[in-house]
């Protein structure tokens, strides 16, 4: 495959009709220049220059491929300018993926603001609670609710993800609120099936880390299932406030072992690559973490969002 630094050597030859003027242009020798005519002469089999003493003119064939070189060269030119531009403002398609149950409360209300400040990106969301691949997938960003202090993904803090162990007053009132979580073995506990362990809950005590085997006759990929079920009166649940935030504040749901509640995970905005990233990411990223923030407004009492 003939190289580009070949095919602007051949055009600008061409165009100055001087070997001389056209290394010096790109920064070449005049033996370098000459040397790479050569080759692409011997790659297509065609004499493309003329050469006398005195001038160089193209052949025939030189004619013909200089049309067709000039225009590869002004459609990439064309494009590295088009690439620039989406560096420079956030253009083009914006490919994003987030949890579900978060991606209805907090992203998608959140787009209509975006897009208004950023009227030439389209984007496209997804919603999915399984943990999809960036790259293979072809996602620019997505949201994860994750600790992810070893992540091979560049990943951003957009929030913390606070949870609490919550249920229902008519639960609480009908089994009592446990004092230590070893005592959620005794509760109907409505499980999370994306946890990496699903049944295995994770808190914190004065001696460290503690997990509790916990279980239920409700499981579920959703959190919003597992809220429902939940208001319902139907057991315990491990929940992030972002999901049960306004049903705390109305008094819907109340929390027990708040001093044990692990708090290590965070709200991420994650994508592959730092070097070069596009102008479209760096916007969407920078607007969420000012929308939500350290003290996001699912947290603050009488918030509304």
């Amino acid at each position: 495959m003939l190289s580009l630094d070949v095919l602007q050597v051949f055009a600008r030859i061409a165009e100055t009709g001087s070997f001389s003027a056209a290394a010096r242009d790109l920064g070449l020798s005049k033996s370098a220049a000459s040397k790479k005519l050569a080759a692409l002469e011997d790659r297509l089999g065609a004499r493309l220059v003329n050469r006398t003493t005195r001038r160089l003119s193209l052949t025939e064939a030189g004619i013909d491929f200089l049309e067709r070189a000039q225009r590869i060269l002004a459609e990439l030119e064309e494009a590295e300018q088009a690439a620039g531009r989406l560096t420079d403002e956030p253009r083009g398609t914006l490919r994003v993926n987030a949890p579900m149950s978060f991606g209805i409360q907090h992203v998608a209300p959140a787009l209509a603001d975006f897009m208004t400040r950023y009227p030439d990106l389209a984007v496209t969301l997804d919603l999915d609670d399984r943990r999809v691949s960036l790259i293979e997938e072809g996602y620019d960003v997505a949201v994860r609710i994750a600790d992810l202090p070893d992540s091979s993904l560049v990943a951003r803090k957009l929030a913390p993800a606070r949870r609490v162990v919550c249920a229902s007053p008519a639960y609480w009132a009908d089994h009592g609120k446990p004092a230590h979580p070893r005592e959620l073995v005794r509760h109907n506990c409505l499980i999370y099936a994306y946890l990496p362990a699903q049944n295995d809950w994770p808190f914190r005590g004065p001696g460290g880390p503690l997990a509790v085997r916990v279980a239920g006759n409700l499981k579920a990929n959703n959190g919003d299932v597992l809220r429902e079920a939940a208001l319902a009166g139907l057991g315990v649940c491990l929940a992030p406030t972002f999901l049960v935030g306004d049903d705390l504040r109305a008094g819907r749901l109340h929390t027990a072992l708040d001093a044990f509640v692990d708090d290590s995970l965070a709200i991420y905005a994650v994508y592959p690559h730092r070097r070069h990233l596009s102008a479209k990411v760096r916007a969407f990223v920078d607007f969420l973490a000012g929308r939500f923030g350290p003290r996001p407004y699912w947290d603050v009492p009488g918030s509304d969002g």
